[in-house]
């Protein structure tokens, strides 16, 4: 053999063992990842402190819905005029992986001040809610939540109105996909979770809790009212065009903002989701 050929059979060799010691080191990062992605899709350690119904709203109502996962514990915002027995349109509400449905009745008070029931569920291990968070038992709790609700007498079940943010779209999208709903307000939501696990070069076949938010806003036949924002860093922008094109009947409304900060301005969304609600004939429109 001669010594060109010695040489050239030794870098083979070197890059085959790079090769190899590469593959090894992939295997190793998915294995990682696998055995970790459910503390990264639902950041349980990074959640504020749960604070209680004290200081909520005086006529805020504490749930606990009951699912083979646990008891989960949901609140709901009944509209002013519950009292006079007339039956209201009301929100299901999904929050975001890092939040707690804490921090949200102050916020909906624009809604319920227009006679706008909002029940807040919570997901599975956060706060003071019983299991882990999967997409099972996420879907589970928001199902039982709705089965309670509906069968409440001051809820009008033909205006339940679904509504998701970030991590809470796939909760709600999953929650359309088995119980009827009037409208579906999605805001900064992602298609599924596959595609935002591709940027971390991860095959799809690893990922346990899909989401598949594409499919059913496919199939969903009522309208859509989809919020995004351009510089959104974490659920990127061209999630929302693209439930934007699949859906049968939706409005895109684009801002200039990123995830956490969209809209800028809190009183733009809410005129934004007043609007939406009485041009779908949940709201009587304005004058």
């Amino acid at each position: 053999m001669t010594q060109s050929r010695r040489n050239t059979r030794m870098v083979i060799q070197m890059v085959g063992s790079l090769v190899g010691l590469l593959l090894i080191l992939y295997i190793a990062y998915c294995a990682f990842l696998f055995v970790i992605q459910r503390q990264l899709l639902f950041p349980r350690h990074h959640l504020p402190n749960a604070i209680s119904t004290v200081g909520q709203p005086p006529d805020l109502e504490q749930i606990w819905v009951v699912t083979e996962y646990g008891r989960v514990e949901a609140w709901f915002l009944p509209p002013p005029n519950s009292a006079a027995g007339v039956p209201a349109p009301t929100i299901i509400y999904g929050h975001g992986n890092a939040e707690l449905i804490d921090v949200w009745p102050q916020r909906f008070q624009e809604l319920t001040s227009l006679g706008i029931g909002v029940l807040l569920v919570e997901f599975p291990g956060y706060g003071r809610s019983e299991g882990s968070p999967s997409e099972s038992s996420i879907t589970a709790t928001f199902i039982a939540a709705y089965d309670l609700l509906v069968a409440r007498e001051e809820v009008d079940p033909s205006r339940i109105v679904l509504f998701g943010r970030s991590m809470g779209g796939g909760a709600i999208a999953a929650l359309a996909a088995q119980r009827p709903s009037a409208a579906m307000i999605l805001h900064s939501t992602y298609t599924d979770v596959p595609s935002l696990t591709s940027r971390m070069y991860v095959p799809s076949f690893l990922v346990l809790d899909r989401f598949d938010n594409r499919s059913v806003i496919e199939s969903y036949p009522g309208p859509i009212l989809i919020m995004h924002g351009t510089q959104d860093e974490v659920i990127p922008y061209e999630h929302g065009v693209e439930l934007h094109r699949v859906a049968q009947n939706a409005n895109l409304l684009t801002y200039d903002c990123g995830h956490n900060n969209c809209p800028p301005d809190d009183t733009i969304k809410w005129n934004e989701i007043r609007l939406f609600l009485a041009s779908a004939g949940i709201l009587t429109p304005p004058e």
